[in-house]
């Protein structure tokens, strides 16, 4: 069989920056997982276009939330043409249900220990509707080809895997029920030999914690220390404290770590019982981590129901005071699946369930203390400040050991949020009308001098006759 895999894009009018394009893997994973007799086409949609009449006998689409709908458009496109499509991906895996409205099979979860028998049955015209393998072992070697796509993404990282699952139980993410609670390995000695197959120099490590399990992490670190490479991941705080998996870290090539803060609004600290001295050690964190030499990126989620407009100006306060490189700055994002989105659906505070929407960025609740169009906005305005060209000179000039990163991430950054301001009145006038129709001046919104509605362009606001 000819097996095209796609992996679609929410928007294919706008591209991410090269600067925050994360590289992929899970297509890469399922071409090195088909037998050899059938032959794989992948196509990223981020970086190249899609021929919807390109011969092929079977369409394979994985995608997260904020993809289904193109996802279910292209889907829908095949099947016209009269192809077979199978879906995965962590929307499919959460919805299947949904997901089978547009296509042949759903593979719920991860894919080792099922594929073969997905092509299989498909070659034979006996699918099934669902394919299910909960947890699979992850011992047998695969071999990823080149990855066409690398080079286009940031810094032509080669993205890895080595563990999958966590333990944590976070109200807002649905990794568990994924990947499940416990961490599951791939051998290190698989590592290495993907590292080395690679024939790449720098790494990203995709693990949701790459110290998830200490001891299998330390090991990792000292195996990969003579390769000579340079690697980013992402991992908890909790990580810093351990002085030995710090220095083994740096010394194995460590040049980048994604944290997950979440918030550091005095509000939001209370609501979970946390006190000032849990901000003091996160702070210390930050400086143990910057003096190892290794970039810290936080993330940050604006909208939780402790949260006051008082967040934004509070957020950038603390991330310029710790000279924090780079930031994802994003509004709390209710997927399905999640207890987050379960509570606020049996509130009746979410206002749609456009899937395109759930991307992050995009409000799609109704907050407890701003309406959705102030959090929306007020992120727009957290993001503006925080890559101005002055306030990244500022925090570069603290710190040059990881300039390249810095620098990359923050202009791309300030590029996606460019294209977020084009969107913005079209988003608004989609979701938060009642709030335009009641909004006057919101002096004391942490948006400097400059109101809401001075985000929109003149004729938008003429249109909508709000002054």
């Amino acid at each position: 069989m000819h097996i095209l895999l796609i992996s679609p894009v929410r928007n294919p009018n706008i591209k991410k920056p090269k600067g925050i394009m994360m590289p992929q893997l899970a297509l890469n994973l399922l071409e090195g997982i088909t037998p050899p007799h059938h032959q794989v086409t992948l196509i990223e949609e981020e970086i190249e276009s899609i021929d919807l009449d390109m011969e092929c006998d079977l369409v394979g689409l994985s995608f997260m939330t904020s993809n289904a709908p193109r996802a279910y458009y292209l889907a829908d496109e095949f099947r016209k043409r009269g192809k077979k499509v199978v879906m995965g991906g962590v929307h499919p895996s959460i919805l299947p249900d949904e997901a089978l409205t547009h296509a042949d099979s759903v593979v719920i979860g991860e894919a080792e220990g099922v594929w073969e028998q997905v092509l299989e049955d498909f070659q034979n015209g006996k699918q099934q509707r669902k394919y299910h393998k909960p947890f699979p072992s992850l011992d047998k070697y695969v071999h990823i080809k080149h990855r066409r796509g690398t080079k286009k993404r940031l810094f032509g990282a080669v993205p890895v895997m080595t563990t999958r699952g966590c333990p944590y139980n976070c109200e807002f993410c649905c990794v568990h029920d994924v990947f499940g609670r416990k961490i599951r390995h791939v051998p290190i000695e698989n590592v290495v030999r993907d590292i080395q197959d690679s024939e790449g120099k720098t790494f990203l490590f995709l693990d949701d914690n790459i110290i998830g399990d200490p001891k299998y992490a330390k090991e990792l670190f000292r195996i990969i220390k003579p390769m000579n490479i340079r690697w980013a991941g992402q991992a908890s705080i909790s990580f810093v404290k351990e002085t030995e998996m710090m220095h083994l870290a740096a010394e194995s090539g460590c040049v980048g770590l994604f944290f997950g803060l979440e918030s550091v609004s005095k509000s939001q600290l209370q609501a979970m019982r946390k006190s000032p001295k849990d901000l003091e050690h996160v702070e210390d964190a930050i400086k143990r981590v910057k003096d190892f030499g290794i970039h810290f990126h936080a993330s940050m989620i604006f909208g939780f129901d402790n949260d006051t407009k008082d967040v934004f100006p509070e957020t950038l306060d603390f991330l310029n005071r710790n000279k924090v490189s780079s930031a994802s700055l994003n509004v709390l994002t209710p997927y399905p699946g999640t207890k987050t989105y379960q509570d606020l659906k049996a509130e009746g505070r979410l206002i749609t369930n456009n899937w395109r929407y759930y991307d992050h960025n995009t409000v799609v609740f109704k907050p407890r203390h701003m309406t959705s169009l102030e959090l929306y906005a007020g992120r727009i305005w957290a993001v503006q400040e925080f890559t101005k060209l002055t306030a990244t000179a500022k925090r570069l000039f603290t710190d040059f050991s990881n300039s390249l990163i810095h620098t990359a991430i923050n202009v791309g950054t300030k590029k996606s949020i460019h294209n977020e301001i084009k969107a913005f009145p079209g988003v608004a006038s989609q979701l938060y009308r009642s709030d335009l129709e009641t909004i006057q001046d919101v002096k004391g919104f942490p948006l400097s001098s400059t109101r809401i509605i001075d985000l929109f362009p003149r004729k938008m606001r003429n249109q909508m006759s709000i002054s």
